[in-house]
């Protein structure tokens, strides 16, 4: 007679349960915990109607024109990776956010915070290619701050910036101006930036070189706004595009829905992702933008788009519908479909 072996089974959560009264290192990657700690503390704290636009950027009046403002901060690790560094990530990242509302960028300042024993040579280089990034952007970085910490209590350098731009009257770009049937266009591959950190950071060899895709999106996101209407402009940086379409999904109150297919992922991307067990949808970017535009001018868009460097592989992925208020959802070539949700924890900490 055969015994039969017992089998001892352990199950438990996917997602941490997480303490409600200390921050965690996912509060600072985008996704769930971010909104609730801008939800239950930020936004009642601050409550305005211009910061309540839930916008990458806030547009204020200013005199007869519009004013564009915003601030961030970086604390990306490595300092350095293919692509780039903290330093040009921080102009890029400031210039984006104020494109992202149809802004002409014109001035951003930086404050540095560094760690005793940090190096004069590396800070020359971040420096350096600070100004490079500038005069790329057109902007002037026109002020800033200096302090430091003491040895082992910083990360050798973290950057937090400020920026204004100019909008012009005419234009309404933000989440509140979405409409149906707008039309969902990408400006490019997705989760290369994600990639580059995670494979610098763990010591990872590929078969591929990925490099970050930090890049100043002006000369794309003015032309939407100006030439196509772009009701509503993102910037694709923590928690990648499936953050953002979430995000945006619940802010306007409309249903998204997107086909897998249509976003493009470089090959490389993709073998890594599956690798590490990513979704590409939500690995960040730092130089890929998604525009909501008018249907009756999505195909020139995209036209426009592809005739720019950055812009080659600009793709129509989907549009905003009617249905399923509240919620993105992504088809796939089998005819399957899935939610779109915010990652609840920290794929990669410190990716800017």
């Amino acid at each position: 007679m055969n015994k039969k072996k017992k089998i001892r089974t352990s199950f438990t959560c996917p997602v941490d349960i997480l303490p409600t009264d200390t921050i965690q290192i996912g509060h600072g990657g985008g996704g769930k915990l971010t909104h609730e700690l801008i939800a239950n503390i930020f936004a009642p704290g601050f409550a305005n109607t211009r910061a309540d636009t839930k916008n990458d950027q806030a547009i204020v009046p200013f005199g007869n024109s519009k004013l564009a403002f915003t601030t961030d901060s970086y604390v990306v690790n490595p300092l350095f990776f293919p692509g780039g560094n903290i330093g040009d990530l921080a102009v890029n990242g400031t210039v984006n956010d104020l494109a992202m509302g149809g802004a002409r960028p014109f001035y951003i300042s930086a404050a540095f915070i560094l760690e005793e024993g940090f190096s004069m040579l590396r800070l020359r280089d971040i420096v350096a290619s600070m100004r490079v990034a500038c005069t790329a952007s057109g902007v002037a970085l026109v002020t800033g701050d200096t302090k430091v910490v003491n040895k082992g209590k910083g990360d050798g350098v973290f950057i937090a910036t400020a920026g204004v731009g100019m909008v012009d009257k005419k234009i309404r770009c933000g989440v509140q101006h979405i409409r149906v049937g707008d039309k969902i266009i990408i400006s490019g591959p997705v989760g290369n930036h994600g990639i580059t950190i995670l494979s610098q950071r763990e010591g990872l060899e590929l078969d591929s070189t990925i490099t970050s895709d930090t890049a100043p999106l002006t000369a794309l996101a003015l032309p939407l706004a100006q030439k196509f209407g772009a009701h509503c402009m993102r910037d694709l940086t923590r928690g990648g595009l499936m953050t953002a379409l979430v995000e945006i999904a619940e802010d306007a109150n409309i249903g998204i829905e997107i086909r897998e297919e249509a976003v493009p992922v470089d090959g490389a991307v993709e073998a890594a992702c599956e690798i590490f067990g990513l979704d590409p949808f939500a690995v960040a970017n730092e130089g890929k933008m998604i525009a909501f535009v008018p249907p009756a001018y999505a195909k020139a868009a995209l036209a426009a788009l592809r005739k720019h460097p950055l812009g080659k592989k600009a793709a129509i992925i989907g549009e905003v519908t009617h249905a399923h208020k509240k919620t993105a959802i992504a088809h796939n070539a089998l005819g399957g479909s899935r939610i779109l949700d915010m990652p609840s924890g920290e794929q990669l900490p410190r990716i800017c």
